[in-house]
């Protein structure tokens, strides 16, 4: 693609609040079958996995929420490849409005969500480079930063993209302990209904620049970047 020329986001834009909002429903319906494990109490047979290689036999509701936590896995992988093409995109505009090179390498767009240690700090860099070089001089959104903080609440408490526990280990612990499972479980559906508003936000942005009117005649950009996304 020339540096100089730009591409419709409106579409990838509409994919990855779809997205988000699935994932965002996912991860509340963990949190129900969350709550009816710790309800319902270790069974008297004791943990799904034994040790030494032993497991026994689910309960109806250990096994019912291994198909929510499996449906829930997909969803938040298509959520990540819309999420990813939407950021891509706009990368691409961002470029191409400015005239400036990305701060960020392309290749960070996947790796960072990934890569210990920058995975804190380099996504949220990326989205505030693309609105930087899109809409210059023109003040981060908080969404921005409301959407980055409560996915990092969701990355330290275990559960985000990087979760590795087993989803028996995730049984146990809502057995032995639910309140820290809640906790991401409310960050991670905070963070898709942040990260929605910021989706629509910074897309909506990026297309009035395009368009040459990024400066509202009522004066209030967020409001009516938000509505000029809705009327598309």
């Amino acid at each position: 693609m020339s540096e100089n020329a730009v591409r419709s986001v409106r579409g990838s834009a509409h994919l990855a609040v779809a997205g988000l909002g699935l994932a965002g429903a996912a991860w509340a319906l963990r949190a129900v079958w969350h709550i009816r494990l710790s309800t319902a109490g270790m069974p008297a047979s004791g943990l799904p996995d034994q040790g030494e290689g032993r497991h026994r036999p689910l309960t109806s509701l250990e096994d019912s929420y291994h198909l929510v936590s499996t449906a829930g896995d997909l969803l938040v992988l298509l959520c990540a490849a819309l999420f990813i093409d939407w950021l891509w995109r706009m990368r691409d505009n961002a470029r191409a409005l400015s005239g400036e090179r990305p701060r960020y390498l392309g290749i960070w767009v996947y790796a960072s969500w990934v890569v210990p240690v920058v995975n804190l700090w380099f996504p949220r860099g990326i989205v505030a480079d693309i609105h930087r070089r899109s809409a210059p001089g023109h003040k981060l959104p908080a969404v921005v930063n409301v959407w980055w903080a409560l996915w990092l609440v969701g990355l330290v408490t275990g559960l985000g993209l990087t979760y590795d526990d087993s989803t028996d280990e995730t049984i146990a612990r809502a057995y032995q302990g639910v309140t820290g499972l809640l906790v991401a479980d409310v960050a991670v559906v905070g963070a898709a209904v942040a990260g929605i508003v910021m989706v629509r936000t910074l897309t909506a942005v990026q297309i009035l620049h395009m368009e040459g009117r990024l400066r509202t005649p009522s004066g209030d950009p967020l409001k009516e970047t938000v509505r000029a996304f809705d009327r598309d």
